[in-house]
C-alpha cells in the first residue's frame, strides 16, 4: 500500500469515527434521560470518556490527513467543495466543543446529585436542551462534508 492509500485509508477511518461515536453517544446519552439518577451519571461519563478516547484523536486526524491529501493529491485547495468543506467542519467544531463542556458539566451534577448533593434540575435540563440543539447542526454538517467528499462537485 503506498503512502497516499494509507493516509486516505486512516482518513476515512477516522471519519467513520468522528461520525459513529458522535451519533452512538448521542444517542446513548439521550436514552438514559428518562433513567434513574445511577444510569443518566453512568452515560454521562461514558460519552465524555469516549469523546475524549475516539472523537477527540479523529478530530484532529481530519484536518491533518485531508490537508496532506490536498497537497498530494493536487487538489486546488482554493476549490468551492474543499472550502466549504473546511468551513462545515469548523461548524462542527463550534459545536463540538461546547457539547463536550456541556456534558462534562452534567456529569457533574449528576455525580453530586448521586453523592447526596444539591442538584439544579432546571439548570441541567437547560443544558440538556442546548446540548440537543447544537447536536443538529453538527449532524448535518457531518452528512454534507461526506456528500461533498465524495462528490467534489466542480465549481
Amino acid at each position: 500500500m503506498d503512502t497516499y492509500t494509507l493516509v486516505k485509508t486512516i482518513h476515512i477511518l477516522s471519519a467513520t469515527i468522528l461520525f459513529g461515536t458522535g451519533i452512538g453517544t448521542a444517542f446513548f446519552f439521550w436514552s438514559a434521560r428518562h433513567g434513574d439518577d445511577a444510569a443518566r451519571l453512568y452515560a454521562a461519563r461514558t460519552t465524555v470518556r469516549a469523546d475524549f478516547l475516539f472523537t477527540l484523536p479523529a478530530v484532529i486526524i481530519q484536518p491533518a490527513s485531508g490537508a496532506w491529501m490536498i497537497a498530494r493529491a493536487g487538489y486546488d485547495p482554493g476549490a468551492l467543495w474543499l472550502s466549504a468543506t473546511v468551513l462545515l467542519y469548523l461548524l462542527v467544531g463550534a459545536c463540538w466543543i461546547p457539547v463536550v463542556w456541556i456534558q462534562a458539566r452534567m456529569a457533574q451534577m449528576l455525580g453530586e446529585k448521586v453523592a447526596g448533593g444539591a442538584f439544579d434540575a432546571a439548570r441541567y435540563e437547560r443544558l440538556r436542551r442546548i446540548w440537543f440543539a447544537l447536536g443538529w447542526p453538527a449532524f448535518a454538517a457531518m452528512i454534507a462534508i461526506f456528500a461533498l467528499m465524495v462528490a467534489k462537485p466542480a465549481g
